[in-house]
């Protein structure tokens, strides 16, 4: 069953900032041939810089992220079309991929709040305030100072209620986990898994999951083994094992798929790159009716966009 997919994390972009390819066939994990192969009709795509990168470059990189984006990805003759607003993707024709833009860590706008308006006219839809590390808006997973969200982070959530873009908090520390939850409107996880079943820093909590639940706010699932299962060897069934989880505190309904295709350096077997997401379903349809599996695979998603 060719079930459409919408996968809400892929680090293409970046990639291309080590060599420029044919979007079509291009040696990632995420390419033309691969969507096309899994059915995934809407795929987003992070601006990702490391933050070792030097500052007067972060700029610079995100910016090129960009051109790669608009030159490479979303070419007529690939139809893969621009999504700039949430409205678009209803307007997809059959034969069309939606691909739209999302920020992962907000180090690059250097506390300038002209930097989010920039970049939402280029279209981005929706905005995690870290990576892993501390910068000017928040605390990362990874580099907890105790802040939380800064004034500059509110700043930046408010803007995004205005504009219903998602605040993502999928790399937040738990301080600003908890602060983005109280401030902002529209809250996604755009790739975490149950914390419960693998202790991982980028994992949520039980409390978290409920709060989430509370919130009505998606959460989709990522691919990367070291956030399945401890040990790393993990399996399509120990992924599941999540989606169990979560749905047992009360998300099935907010379940959604966000792979971390090309920036993760090991993967689940069978679950590779974006032409095997219907492993993943197939497997899912064991246990699960197919309108929820339907639901797991984009439809819980498009139920629960900003309005």
């Amino acid at each position: 069953m060719r079930l459409p997919i919408i996968d809400l994390h892929c680090d293409v972009l970046y990639k291309y900032e080590k060599k420029e390819y044919d979007f079509s066939t291009a040696p990632f994990d995420v390419n033309l041939q691969h969507l096309r192969q899994g059915n995934v009709k809407v795929q987003a795509f992070a601006i990702f810089i490391q933050p070792t990168t030097p500052k007067s470059e972060k700029i610079k990189s995100a910016l090129r992220q960009i051109y790669y984006f608009q030159t490479h990805v979303i070419r007529p003759e690939n139809k893969v079309v621009h999504i700039k607003n949430w409205s678009d993707i209803e307007r997809l024709q059959s034969d069309e991929i939606g691909a739209f833009l999302t920020i992962e860590g907000v180090d690059f706008f250097e506390g300038d709040i002209k930097m989010w308006h920039l970049f939402r006219e280029l279209g981005v839809l929706s905005i995690g305030l870290t990576w892993n590390n501390a910068n000017e808006a928040a605390d990362g997973a990874d580099e907890d100072l105790g802040r939380g969200v800064t004034a500059f982070g509110q700043e930046i959530i408010q803007q995004n209620n205005t504009h219903k873009i998602f605040t993502d908090v999928s790399h937040l520390s738990e301080k600003s986990f908890w602060d983005t939850l109280e401030l902002a409107d529209y809250v996604i996880a755009s790739h975490s898994n149950a914390k419960a079943l693998c202790a991982h820093r980028r994992n949520l909590s039980d409390e978290q999951i409920k709060a989430m639940v509370a919130k009505n706010a998606p959460i989709h699932l990522v691919y990367y083994p070291l956030f399945i299962e401890a040990q790393g060897n993990a399996t399509i069934a120990d992924l599941i094992k999540h989606v169990d989880h979560i749905c047992a505190l009360g998300g099935k309904h907010l379940i959604g798929l966000g792979s971390d295709f090309d920036g993760i350096d090991i993967k689940v077997p069978q679950l590779e790159n974006a032409s095997q997401h219907p492993n993943l379903l197939n497997e899912l349809l064991k246990y699960y009716t197919e309108d929820e599996v339907r639901g797991f695979a984009g439809q819980n998603f498009l139920r629960h966009l900003p309005k």
